[in-house]
């Protein structure tokens, strides 16, 4: 059997599986079993079962992965965001738009010190969309902003994302890859603050300033902000600092995180044995469902490389277009496309196998590549059908918000995440000059 027939044998599998509602990774591994049997080669199950020991259950760098989950827990506990959140509310109430640019910011900060997409949607869903629409904030402006901004957790450094990339990149580093998506991260981060300010510019009715008499004495609201960001910056730059600088990597980096997230619930008072064995189970419960889609994927391309697939999807795509940006902008477009049925980590598992070996081919930075993916991918928690953003909306929206509202209102950003693309494959400098500042030219 070709692998062409292979390819398309296990690509329709993997569609049948997922559009029944069956979990990724199980559906990955069921598909790499019964892909392996139909092409009539089933010994070479004992070497994806070699692989997976070898590339997942040995991967120091994984470790991370826990670790920054479990320190994404401990700031969520710690309530630092809420005080935060009510001082740049009151700092900027005078600004049309204000509120919404405050949700921008403390997403970047949330981005920055969590990485994880679901806290930070449903922290800033909590504190910020009721008020937004108690002062008069559009439906659509307001939970499409909130969906949009939690989401930059994965872009911005530390990321879950960034870190099972470069675990699978072969020749880069988690610090290249975080100092690589830094300035696209913060920029896109920008965009959407400059979105609202436009926004509010053209239509002041749809991001009104809070009323007159709900505001508080500056010199207050200065010294409550610059005591409450004390301990993000600290977090911040224990993790960030100590990497980029080259005294830690990033597991190391992931478990200073995780013990500076302690004693900052611990110093704020805030530290209960309960909420600490939720966070644990928290923590044991995604780190397994990530580790069970990278086990599934790990088989699933597998399979598919000894039999056939890989080869015959490369050479698809090669005969796709002939100029490598053109074949760069047709990588991403189906990067795109699968964004809207599956997460990410699916996407990368099961993409990087095929794509990265042909930038390779082509003379390309995989660096400038990978960080263009890692933005591409951001919109997979924001497209219907399936973007994970827009149930988290729904969960934490009230009945007066419709999943019309936040899917309208989510459409801007992705147009948004879309231009950021653009502007890195037409100036790469935004993804290499912090890299190569901090490691030199030689990526």
């Amino acid at each position: 059997m070709s692998g062409e027939t292979i390819g398309l044998i296990m690509a329709g599998m993997l569609v049948v599986g997922l559009f029944m509602g069956h979990p990724l990774a199980f559906v990955l591994g069921g598909t790499a079993v019964m892909g392996a049997i139909i092409a009539g080669k089933p010994m070479v199950l004992g070497i994806v079962i070699n692989r997976i020991f070898g590339d997942v259950l040995d991967n120091y760098v994984l470790i991370a992965i826990p670790l920054f989950v479990l320190m994404a827990r401990f700031l969520s506990d710690s309530g630092v965001t809420d005080r935060m959140f009510e001082a740049l509310r009151h700092l900027m109430a005078r600004v049309t738009g204000g509120l919404g640019l405050a949700v921008v910011f403390i997403s970047i900060l949330l981005a920055a010190t969590t990485g994880i997409i679901g806290a930070s949607i449903t922290v800033m869903g909590m504190m910020a969309l009721r008020p937004m629409l108690q002062y008069g904030y559009d439906k659509r402006l307001a939970s499409g902003l909130i969906a949009a901004s939690g989401c930059l957790g994965i872009l911005i450094p530390p990321s879950i994302m960034l870190i099972l990339m470069a675990s699978y990149a072969p020749g880069l580093s988690v610090g290249q890859l975080f100092a690589g998506a830094m300035v696209p991260g913060l920029l896109l981060g920008l965009m959407y603050a400059g979105y609202v300010a436009v926004v509010a510019w053209l239509k002041p009715e749809w991001a009104p300033p809070v009323q007159e008499e709900e505001q508080i004495e500056r010199g207050a609201l200065w010294k409550m902000l610059l005591i409450e960001a004390v301990p993000p910056l600290v977090l911040i730059l224990g993790i960030l600092g100590s990497m980029l600088a080259g005294v830690a990597t990033a597991t190391e980096a992931s478990a200073i995180g995780a013990a500076l997230a302690l004693l900052i619930v611990i110093v704020r008072g805030r530290f209960e044995w309960r909420t600490f064995y939720s966070a644990m189970l928290e923590t044991g419960r995604t780190s397994a469902m990530i580790l069970f889609i990278v086990v599934g994927a790990t088989a699933f391309t597998g399979v598919f490389n000894i039999t056939g697939g890989l080869r015959a999807s490369q050479d698809l795509i090669r005969g796709l277009a002939d100029n490598p940006h053109t074949l760069v902008a047709v990588m991403l477009l189906v990067v795109f496309v699968l964004g809207m049925f599956l997460d990410w980590t699916g996407i990368v598992l099961l993409s990087f196998p095929i794509f990265l070996p042909l930038v390779s081919e082509m003379g390309m930075d995989p660096l400038w590549f990978v960080v263009l993916m890692a933005v591409v991918l951001q919109t997979s928690f924001l497209s219907p059908p399936f973007g994970y953003a827009l149930f988290y909306m729904r969960a934490i929206a009230p009945p007066e918000v419709s999943t019309a509202d936040i899917i309208r209102g989510v459409l801007p950003f992705i147009a948004l995440v879309l231009l950021m693309c653009g502007l890195i494959m037409f100036y790469p400098p935004l993804v290499s000059w912090l890299p190569t500042t901090l490691y030199g030219p030689a990526l």
